[in-house]
């Protein structure tokens, strides 16, 4: 006999409620009871019929309709059956909540709504802007209708530059679905498209119908350029809305959206031409003031030159006459020196008599006695010519003595 800890049945059996596609996608009935929302931000209830009760609890991260929750309303919820292994509960976890007394058509829109959702189709982060000068753009709609019509008036009045191609495709019926999908895959095909609008007048949920199918919504998230909805009147909603990546609440509006106005932008121009008008006469005016005022620096700053050149004879003549002055007192010196010079000369010492006694043949100038013998030849030198003598004899001065000896 097998037995079984209490956690393997519970786990056990929430296996086989997550693998029965009966309750694990189903919509129930009830009326709320017990409802609490807990800081956590989820909600807690029961869906009560007579005497029988079901636990719920929703989600604060998937709370499609939770404002709707409110003890007694008579409500349709979506979700799948799960057990609360902590307490062996079994709950509903919901993630749609709906007024009862919708029909089944509303019920698979909302269910449509919300796994689109999931899947991030109406992120606003994924959103992209508008261009703010288009050349050329396209319009999904029918080619009878008002629709097209008025967006050529309103393009062609407000930004006359722009070229409009038109994407014909039914916008009610059984094959509108297809259609639209088509002109779209027609539009990713042609070049130089800046912009989409898909558009069509009011109707009923099921005039509307084709704007609500995954095949249109998801070929309009698809879309490579920016996508404006303008389906139906401002009260009218659907998923072709949510996922495009700006909303229209008129055809007519969707090509004001589209396009600048022509006024606006010849009004803007006008403004920036001012304002640069403006913005260079200042400039000019900042600059020619900046211009003076250097000016009137450089004039002050500028070197007295008319001084500057009376300066420079002055102190040439002052250098000229220091310069003279220098010249006569060194000429003067050189004539003191020079006299001097010619005083000290041999040749004034030979004209009083004096001569020079050189010997031979080393010619060295004898100046006293005892540097030559008797019979050395000697050369005299004399104040006019010369002469050559032998040594025939020496005097000879005895320092410290007043005698001389002489030999013969």
């Amino acid at each position: 006999m097998a037995v079984y800890s209490v956690s393997q049945v519970l786990r056990y059996l929430n296996d086989i409620l997550a693998q029965d596609p009966v309750v694990r996608d189903f919509w129930v009935h009830g009326e709320v009871a017990n409802l609490t929302r807990p800081g956590s931000g989820h909600s807690y209830f029961s869906l009560r019929e007579s005497t029988t009760a079901l636990r719920c609890v929703m989600f604060r991260t998937q709370a499609f309709g939770a404002h709707l929750l409110s003890d007694g309303a008579a409500v349709i919820a979506h979700g799948r059956l799960s057990l609360y292994e902590a307490r062996g509960d079994l709950q509903l976890i919901a993630d749609i909540v709906k007024p009862e007394g919708l029909g089944e058509a509303q019920l698979k829109l909302e269910e449509l709504k919300l796994k689109l959702e999931r899947e991030g189709l109406f992120a606003e982060s994924r959103k992209r802007a508008l261009p703010s000068y288009p050349r050329r753009i396209a319009v999904v709609t029918s080619p009878t209708g008002a629709v097209w019509h008025d967006i050529q008036t309103i393009v062609a009045r407000r930004y006359p530059l722009v070229e409009l191609l038109l994407a014909p495709a039914s916008v009610q019926g059984d094959s509108a679905a297809a259609e639209i999908v088509d002109a779209f895959q027609t539009i990713d095909n042609t070049p130089e498209v800046d912009a989409v609008i898909v558009a069509r007048g009011g109707g009923s949920l099921e005039d509307l119908r084709a704007f609500n199918e995954e095949p249109v919504s998801r070929a309009i998230y698809a879309s490579r350029v920016p996508v404006i909805s303008a389906v139906g009147h401002e009260t009218d909603v659907t998923i072709a809305d949510l996922v495009a990546d700006r909303r229209a609440p008129t055809p007519s509006a969707a090509a004001e959206m589209a396009v600048p106005d022509r006024y606006e932008l010849a009004s803007r121009l006008v403004g920036w031409q001012q304002s640069l008008s403006a913005g260079i006469a200042a400039r000019v005016q900042s600059r020619t003031d900046a211009v003076s005022h250097l000016g009137g620096r450089l004039r002050r700053g500028r070197p007295d030159i008319d001084s500057a050149r009376l300066r420079i004879d002055d102190r040439l003549l002052s250098i000229a006459r220091h310069l003279t002055r220098d010249v006569e007192r060194r000429s003067e010196r050189m004539r003191g020196l020079s006299s001097r010079l010619e005083s000290l000369s041999p040749r004034n010492t030979l004209r009083r008599g004096y001569a020079i006694v050189q010997s031979q043949p080393d010619m060295a100038v004898v100046s006293d006695a005892r540097n030559v013998s008797i019979g050395d030849q000697v050369k005299v030198t004399l104040a006019r010519g010369g002469l050559e003598a032998d040594v025939i004899s020496t005097r000879r001065e005895q320092r410290g003595s007043s005698k001389e000896r002489q030999q013969d």
